[in-house]
């Protein structure tokens, strides 16, 4: 009687977990994109909550992140100085997403504008050379004419020192005289030291000369 008794319990844990794993299995749930008839506009896949942001996605600072001031402005300044090694940074990425299109000196004239893709402006026409860090900074996150945008391949910082080597590129140049420090001015105008004569080497016979073999 007592086996029966347990046997009885058994069966009705093994039933009740049975249960449960079905229920668990076959919960009420939505598949990618299906329909629902819960919300009026009938989609299941429901829009983020109005002022959401991802973690390590706050953009609060638009002069950064848009290279825009409040009042919609581009800005005229770098938000962080730059350093030889911002712009070592960005000669490197310019080499990597630019120089197809702007040439290794930006005037246009990459390799896939000499097989027939639009030429994009020069950097040193003077309307281009007039615009701001903050449009240049603008156009490589949200693209212009033929050109896309790179936000999606570009973290802000490198898009900044990509704007940097262009600064650089465009004083290479158009460099004047007024560019260059006071105190080194004068080494332009100075003459190049020739480089020392080397001695000739001695020959092989004459380092034997005076020996026997």
């Amino acid at each position: 009687m007592q086996r029966l008794v347990w046997a009885g319990i058994v069966a009705t844990l093994l039933a009740g977990g049975a249960g449960c794993k079905q229920k668990m299995s076959y919960q009420p749930r939505y598949d990618p994109l299906e329909r629902s008839e819960t919300f009026n506009d009938r989609a299941s896949a429901r829009p983020l909550v109005a002022g959401t942001v991802a973690r390590g996605f706050l953009r609060d600072d638009p002069e950064v992140f848009l290279g825009r001031r409040e009042n919609g402005d581009y800005v005229t300044t770098f938000p962080f100085p730059i350093t030889e090694e911002v712009l070592k940074r960005g000669q490197e990425r310019f080499t990597i997403y630019c120089t197809m299109c702007h040439g290794f000196s930006g005037y246009g004239n990459g390799m896939i504008v000499q097989r027939g893709f639009s030429p994009p402006p020069s950097f040193h026409a003077p309307e281009t050379r007039e615009k701001s860090v903050g449009y240049y900074f603008s156009v490589i996150t949200n693209g212009y004419g033929a050109m896309p945008g790179h936000a999606h391949q570009i973290p802000v910082s490198d898009r900044w020192a990509i704007v940097a080597y262009v600064r650089a590129l465009q004083l290479s140049q158009n460099a004047r005289l007024e560019d260059v420090p006071a105190d080194q001015r004068q080494q332009l105008d100075a003459q190049p030291t020739p480089p020392a004569a080397s001695k000739p080497a001695a020959s092989p016979s004459a380092s034997h000369s005076g020996g026997t073999h």
